[in-house]
C-alpha cells in the first residue's frame, strides 16, 4: 500500500470517528429526553479489487420496536382520559363531603329528621321551629353546593375540549411540517434521525389528547387516525377541528341541546373520541356528570314531593312551588332542581308552618293520607303533621300500608337517556346513601384503574426504552472505542507524514 493510500485510509477512520463522536453527543444530550430513540450510523469496509481503501458510515437511523411504541401510543392516551376523569371526580368527591363528618347528604337529612324529633317533644317551641327551619336551609345549601360541582365540572369539561381541540390542531401542524421535511431530506439521501425523533416526540405528546395510530409510509411520511377510524389530518389545512365555546347549565345537552359538536370538515365526530382527555371530557360532560347531576335532582324532588305529601311544602323552588314528576321524559319537569331548591319563603316568614302545614291534603289510596292543617290559633301542642313528617316523609310507607312512590332511576336528564346505577331505595335515606355510594364508588373506580393503566405505561415506556432508549453505559464505551481509534488513525497519519518527510529529505 502506498502512502497516499494510507492516508487516505486513516483519514477515513477520523472523518467516521468524528461523524460517529457527533451521533454520541447527540445521544448523550438527549438521554433524558422523552420519546427519543438512540441514533446510530453502521460502519462499512470500503475496498476496490480487493485492496482496503479505508472505511465508511451508512446514514444515521434509529432502532425503534414499532409495536411496542404502538402500543404505548395507546395506553398513552388510556391513562390520559383516566386522570382526566379522575380529577373531575376527585373535585365531586370533596363537594361530597366525607361520609359521617356531618357535611355529607346523608348526615344533612338525618340533621333535619332528628330536629323534627326534637320539635315532637315541644311543638309550640320557636328555638325548635327555628331549629327545624336551620336544618332544612343547611340541607338545602349542601344540595345547591354538590349541584353546583356538578354544573362547575361539567363546565371545565367543556372548557376543556375547546382547549384541547387546539392543542390538537396545532400538534398535527406540527406533525406535518416535520413529515414534509422528512420526506424532502430522504428524497436527496440524507438522514432523517433527529427529525423522526422530534416527529415521535410531538406524537407522543398527540397520544395524550387522542387514541392514534399511525401507519408509516415509504417516502417517511405518515397518516394518523383514531381507532374509531377518524383521519387526523397533517397536510393540506390549518386547524381540520373546530368546537365553539359554550356555557353549559344543568339542562344542556349534547346533541341538540346546547353543546356543541367537535366537526372534521364540518362533519360532527364528537362520538369518534372515545379515549384520550379528549374522549373522556366528552363522557364526562355528556354522561358521568349529568348522570350524577339527574340522581341529585330526582333526590331532590323526592325530598320536596315526600314533605309536600304529608302537608307541609318545607323545599320549593324559587317561585315557591314544588315540582312534580311527569314526562316524557320522567324528570322534564325538574332537571337543574337541586341547583334551584331552597326552604319555602312562606315557611321562612311564618317558621310555625313547620308544626301547623302549609296546606291540606286530600288523601289518596295509593299516596298519603288526608290531612288537615292547624288552623291560626289551634292547638299549640299540634303534632299530627310533625307525626306523618317522622312516620311517612322520612319513612318507607306515604300512609299506613301504602308505599312510597317508587324514585326514578331511569329515564334521566333532559332528554331521559340516563340511568342511576343502582336499585330504587324506599326511603330518603336510603336514596341519599345509594346516590353517595355510587358517585364514590365511581371515583375509587377511577383511581384504582389509573394506578393500574400507569403501571402498564411505565412498563411499556421502560421496555420501549431497553430497546430503544439511550443507554449511558454503551455510550461511554463505544466513545472510549472511539478515542483509541483516533489515537491509532492519527499515529498513521503522523507515521506517514514523517516517511514523507524523510523521503523528500533524501532526494533533496
Amino acid at each position: 500500500m502506498s502512502l497516499d493510500s494510507a492516508i487516505s485510509v486513516a483519514t477515513s477512520g477520523l472523518a467516521n470517528v468524528n461523524l460517529q463522536l457527533a451521533l454520541i453527543s447527540q445521544n448523550v444530550a438527549n438521554a433524558s429526553t422523552p420519546s427519543y430513540a438512540v441514533v446510530t450510523a453502521a460502519q462499512q469496509s470500503v475496498t476496490a479489487g480487493g485492496v482496503g481503501m479505508g472505511v465508511m458510515s451508512d446514514l444515521a437511523t434509529r432502532n425503534v420496536n414499532t409495536q411496542v411504541q404502538a402500543s404505548l401510543l395507546l395506553q398513552n392516551a388510556t391513562v390520559g382520559a383516566l386522570t382526566t376523569r379522575q380529577t373531575a371526580l376527585a373535585a365531586i368527591d370533596a363537594a361530597q363531603g366525607t361520609p359521617g363528618q356531618g357535611s355529607d347528604l346523608p348526615s344533612l337529612l338525618g340533621k333535619l329528621q332528628d330536629a323534627f324529633s326534637t320539635l315532637a317533644g315541644g311543638p309550640d317551641s320557636q328555638p325548635q321551629q327555628g331549629a327545624v327551619i336551620g336544618a332544612a336551609r343547611t340541607l338545602a345549601t349542601g344540595i345547591n353546593t354538590l349541584s353546583n360541582a356538578y354544573v362547575t365540572q361539567r363546565q371545565a369539561a367543556q372548557d376543556s375540549i375547546a382547549s384541547e381541540v387546539g392543542t390538537l390542531n396545532t400538534t398535527l401542524s406540527t406533525i406535518g411540517t416535520l413529515s414534509k421535511q422528512i420526506v424532502a431530506m430522504r428524497a436527496t439521501g440524507l438522514s432523517t434521525a433527529d427529525l423522526e425523533n422530534q416527529r415521535d416526540a410531538a406524537i407522543q405528546g398527540l397520544s395524550q389528547l387522542v387514541d392514534v395510530k399511525t401507519l408509516q409510509q415509504p417516502n417517511g411520511d405518515l397518516i394518523l387516525t383514531t381507532t374509531t377510524g377518524v383521519l387526523l389530518p397533517i397536510h393540506g389545512q390549518a386547524n381540520p377541528f373546530s368546537v365553539p365555546s359554550a356555557t353549559l347549565g344543568p339542562g344542556a345537552y349534547y346533541p341538540g341541546g346546547g353543546i356543541p359538536a367537535i366537526t372534521l370538515d364540518g362533519m360532527d365526530v364528537t362520538t369518534q373520541f372515545t379515549s384520550g382527555r379528549i374522549g373522556a371530557n366528552i363522557k364526562l360532560r355528556d354522561t358521568t356528570l349529568p348522570t350524577d347531576q339527574s340522581e341529585l335532582d330526582e333526590f331532590s324532588q323526592n325530598l320536596a314531593g315526600r314533605f309536600s305529601a304529608q302537608g307541609l311544602n318545607l323545599f320549593t323552588d324559587a317561585t315557591g312551588t314544588v315540582p312534580a314528576s311527569g314526562g316524557p321524559p320522567t324528570q322534564s319537569g325538574y332537571v337543574g332542581f337541586a341547583g334551584d331548591i331552597q326552604v319555602n319563603p312562606a315557611v321562612l316568614a311564618n317558621a310555625s308552618l313547620v308544626r301547623d302545614g302549609t296546606q291540606a291534603v286530600a288523601g289518596s289510596p295509593t299516596g298519603a293520607s288526608a290531612f288537615t292543617p292547624n288552623p291560626a290559633g289551634g292547638p299549640a301542642g299540634f303534632t299530627t303533621l310533625i307525626s306523618r313528617v317522622l312516620n311517612y316523609t322520612f319513612g318507607a310507607d306515604a300512609q299506613s300500608g301504602v308505599t312510597q312512590p317508587a324514585s326514578n332511576t331511569t329515564g334521566l336528564g333532559p332528554t331521559g337517556t340516563l340511568n342511576a346505577p343502582y336499585s330504587p331505595p324506599a326511603t330518603l335515606s336510603g336514596i341519599a346513601s345509594a346516590l353517595v355510594a355510587a358517585q364514590a364508588q365511581d371515583s375509587s373506580t377511577t383511581s384504582g384503574q389509573v394506578s393500574t393503566e400507569q403501571s402498564v405505561q411505565t412498563s411499556l415506556q421502560s421496555t420501549l426504552s431497553a430497546g430503544s432508549g439511550v443507554s449511558m453505559d454503551t455510550e461511554m464505551s463505544l466513545m472510549i472505542t472511539l478515542q483509541n481509534a483516533y489515537g491509532a488513525n492519527a499515529k498513521v497519519i503522523t507515521a506517514a507524514q514523517a516517511m514523507f518527510a524523510q523521503l523528500l529529505q533524501s532526494v533533496a
